[in-house]
């Protein structure tokens, strides 16, 4: 395909928001990065009285789902990540550039899944560092990546709803 036509294309389709796929993707990794170079695993910061930079280590999925499943848990949620991203950008594709808050979400979860699926092939498992509680109550610690897989459901969520295709008669 001719370069000017691959970006008519682009431009004309959800596909023109891959660029916020690669901006999550590197200020996941960044952050991810800064805090493995700068704390020992299992160190924590007070940062206010409710939120905590950690160093932990999830060997599962979502708040550590399957995470002492002894390995094989790896390649799966690797797999399982790749396939939903390959699906995320075929959406992507076929989402029109009008439809812009479906085509962000997309974008949003698909650099997410991109930094989780990195740190699983590259180190086995996905560096967290966010920890927000209450008292004594952890909430699982996070990432950007987990942060932007999240908000872009929670856009996917709200746009069903308030769209309006959504409130179209059928």
């Amino acid at each position: 395909m001719h370069n000017d036509a691959v970006v008519s294309k682009t431009n004309s389709t959800g596909l023109r928001w891959l660029w916020l796929s690669v901006v999550v993707f590197i200020v996941d990794q960044v952050t991810k990065f800064a805090i493995a170079k700068t704390f020992d695993l299992y160190e924590s910061v007070a940062v206010t009285p409710f939120f905590n930079l950690v160093s932990v280590r999830n060997y599962g999925a979502a708040f550590s789902f399957l995470s002492d499943a002894g390995g094989w848990q790896r390649w799966f949620f690797t797999a399982i990540a790749l396939f939903v991203s390959g699906l995320l950008v075929w959406w992507m594709k076929k989402t029109p550039a009008e439809q812009k808050w479906p085509a962000i979400a997309y974008a949003l979860v698909l650099g997410g899944a991109i930094g989780n699926v990195f740190d699983r092939v590259v180190f086995g498992y996905v560096i967290d560092f966010l920890d927000f509680y209450v008292g004594s109550y952890h909430w699982p610690s996070f990432n950007v990546a987990d942060s932007a897989i999240c908000v872009g459901a929670v856009l996917l969520v709200l746009d069903s709803f308030l769209s309006p295709q959504a409130k179209e008669p059928k």
